[in-house]
């Protein structure tokens, strides 16, 4: 243990190309990735594609995707788990040759027959092979497969940097097989060998995979290899307290990303389920790096909570810069195979992100409110705002425009103008206000009018209002 800790850090993470990238994943991921950046370590990625009928291209793609969208960076190329079935082979035999490991012929049949006589019988269905202790000269010429030999007696302790010591009784660890009797490897036996390989320091998980570390401190043990640090994090559940599925919604990373969230408060809120840092809920990525450590993580699963999600997402849009979000803006736009944006709607919604981006928790709400300042004349009404241009409305408008010509572009003349005209009438701003928001906007439902007009300028304030008073 203290040669993993004395060691440069190196975390790495691990999924299976079998479907997308889910927030499970992702967490997992994220947790890894600080940890190695807090450390000045490296984070390693490595696809375990050796369920070759399961794994796909396209998942894995869509897992590389996932990471580059939470700006994940990895150290390095990514490894094929597949690719090292050679190597994994190679220390399963190494073991069978320092006699930590044994032949095993014992047929599929014959398994299923213990266990039904063992289930029959009232004893543990736990297999223990006959072949164990077996004098090599009684071998058969048949296929074989390798398993380890297990410890039969005392504990195996597995110290955990999140659960604490974990105790599991030898006599309840099955003599695991290493090498199928078709010469393959088992997955156990190769993420060991990947991992000692690789240089893993510590191996962040999830909590499910607790007990499997019993059984992979045996082929480390078995090899007198150091044994990494274990870190095995709770999971996440739904709002409903139960673990988290695909009943719950849409959890694939992309399709979070496809609803606009940005990528700054899903690793926030990520970084959140399950860790925490004092009383602090809103922090940046640099923030999270310099204070992430395993010692912040919760032994209880965390519930995931949309309305927390987006709370966050807000608050990050809210805190990054008006050029970055547009920025941002642009690359959703193009990931969700959107009409990218002019220069010149980008330099508007850029002028106008101080008037947009305190109250939009998603991206597609934020442009949604930028609407006045993307769209071009002649502006087209939906049926609401039509409405409110009526003879009245248009009066209103006509009898405005002299002002808004006369007065200087300023927030207190824009407000003074509307002033002007409303006391005139003996009327509330709102009066004006519809009339107006349906000329600059087509729409009824708007950023603050005087928001507009300062963003728009007097030129084209003017010009959207002559276009529905004029004629």
């Amino acid at each position: 243990m203290s040669a993993a800790q004395a060691s440069p850090v190196v975390t790495r993470f691990a999924p299976s190309p079998t479907g997308y990238l889910h927030i499970g994943g992702a967490r997992t991921a994220l947790f890894n990735w600080l940890f190695a950046r807090r450390h000045g370590g490296q984070f390693l990625l490595r696809i375990e594609d050796t369920d070759i009928a399961r794994s796909t291209p396209e998942a894995t793609q869509a897992i590389l995707d996932g990471l580059k969208w939470l700006g994940l960076d990895w150290d390095g190329e990514p490894v094929s788990q597949a690719a090292g079935a050679k190597r994994h082979a190679e220390v399963a035999q190494a073991m069978l040759n320092s006699g930590h490991a044994y032949k095993c012929f014992s047929t599929t049949e014959d398994i299923t027959a213990f266990r039904e006589a063992a289930k029959a019988e009232g004893r543990s269905t736990l297999f223990r092979s006959p072949w164990r202790d077996a004098d090599p000269a009684t071998h058969p010429d048949a296929p074989f497969a390798i398993r380890v030999k297990a410890p039969q007696d005392g504990e195996t302790v597995i110290a955990d940097a999140v659960q604490g010591r974990v105790k599991f009784r030898n006599d309840q660890l099955d003599d695991m097989i290493v090498l199928r009797s078709d010469g393959t490897p088992v997955y156990m036996l190769a993420v060991v060998v990947d991992d000692h390989d690789m240089g893993v320091t510590h191996v962040i998980r999830g909590d499910d995979h607790l007990n499997n570390a019993a059984r992979q401190t045996m082929v480390y043990d078995a090899m007198g290899w150091d044994v990494p640090v274990w870190a095995h994090i709770p999971l996440i559940h739904g709002e409903d307290g139960k673990k988290l599925s695909k009943r719950h919604g849409a959890l694939g990373v992309g399709e979070w990303q496809q609803a606009g969230y940005p990528a700054s408060g899903m690793r926030n809120y990520l970084a959140r389920l399950g860790w925490s840092h004092g009383d602090d809920e809103f922090f940046s990525t640099e923030q999270a790096v310099e204070w992430f450590d395993l010692d912040g993580i919760g032994r209880s699963p965390s519930r995931f909570d949309t309305k927390k999600l987006a709370n966050l997402s807000g608050q990050h849009i809210a805190a990054t810069g008006d050029a970055a979000l547009t920025a941002e803006i642009a690359e959703f736009l193009a990931a969700t195979g959107q009409v990218e944006l002019t220069e010149i709607q980008a330099d508007g919604l850029t002028r106008a992100m101080p008037q947009l981006k305190e109250r939009a928790k998603t991206y597609p709400e934020l442009l949604d409110k930028a609407h006045f300042i993307l769209t071009s004349r002649p502006i087209t009404c939906d049926e609401k705002a039509a409405k409110a241009l009526d003879e009245a409305g248009r009066t209103l408008l006509a009898e405005l425009t002299p002002h808004l010509q006369n007065d200087s572009w300023s927030r207190e003349a824009l407000e003074a103008a509307a002033a002007a005209v409303t006391e005139a009438h003996g009327i509330g701003l709102g009066k004006l206000a519809g009339p107006l928001r349906s000329a600059l906007a087509g729409r009824a439902a708007t950023p603050s009018v005087f928001d507009m007009m300062m963003v728009l300028g007097r030129d084209e304030t003017l010009a959207r209002i002559a276009d529905v008073t004029d004629g």
